[in-house]
């Protein structure tokens, strides 16, 4: 099997995590891929589900180890990366990785895995479109929110860089959208 990989970036809020449960429950030999972090679990997060989560010191000598695709520190001693272990795993399993990272990994991975690897922007319609989807959720103070946002913001200066940019407006029409394009990439030699 020539495994693969596909890379989803976009703001929170944008509708990535819905946009990939899906494709998972699709008929495809495909995984995805467990980041890990360096910050405490949070509300009902499990070890190994959501995150795999391993204190700042050994995130550190994780780096030193080169185990680490990718990696970044998003603030003093919060760290998220992608390990080598995790795409080891799942493609002895026989299985493309599906990422969910943000755009500076996204581009490190992709420059990894080359044409191996489709990269794909989940593009909310608008920032006052995201402002909605993010209050409406309910989960996070005005002061994340608006950090979000303006994460947002530089996120979305890298939407040419990406091999496709499905904009996230209509819920089928998205869906639809994507499994045409992960499709079209997991039938390519």
């Amino acid at each position: 099997m020539n495994n693969k990989i596909i890379i989803f970036s976009g703001p929170s809020g944008s509708g990535k995590s819905t946009i990939i449960n899906y494709i998972l429950k699709q008929d495809f030999p495909m995984q995805f891929a467990v980041s890990a972090t360096s910050r405490a679990p949070r509300g009902k997060e499990k070890d190994g589900v959501e995150y795999y989560f391993i204190t700042p010191e050994a995130f550190k000598q994780k780096i030193r180890n080169d185990e680490f695709l990718e990696y970044e520190e998003v603030y003093k001693d919060s760290f998220y990366g992608s390990l080598r272990s995790e795409v080891e795993r799942i493609f002895s399993a026989g299985c493309h990785v599906i990422f969910d990272v943000d755009v500076a990994g996204g581009r490190r991975l992709k420059n990894i895995f080359g044409e191996r690897s489709m990269t794909v922007f989940i593009k909310p319609p608008s920032i006052e479109v995201l402002r909605k989807r993010l209050y409406g959720r309910q989960t996070d103070t005005p002061e994340v929110i608006e950090s979000r946002l303006a994460k947002a913001a530089y996120e979305l200066e890298f939407v040419s860089q990406y091999d496709a940019v499905v904009i996230s407006d209509q819920l089928e029409q998205v869906l639809a959208d994507t499994l045409q394009l992960v499709t079209a990439f997991l039938d390519r030699p």
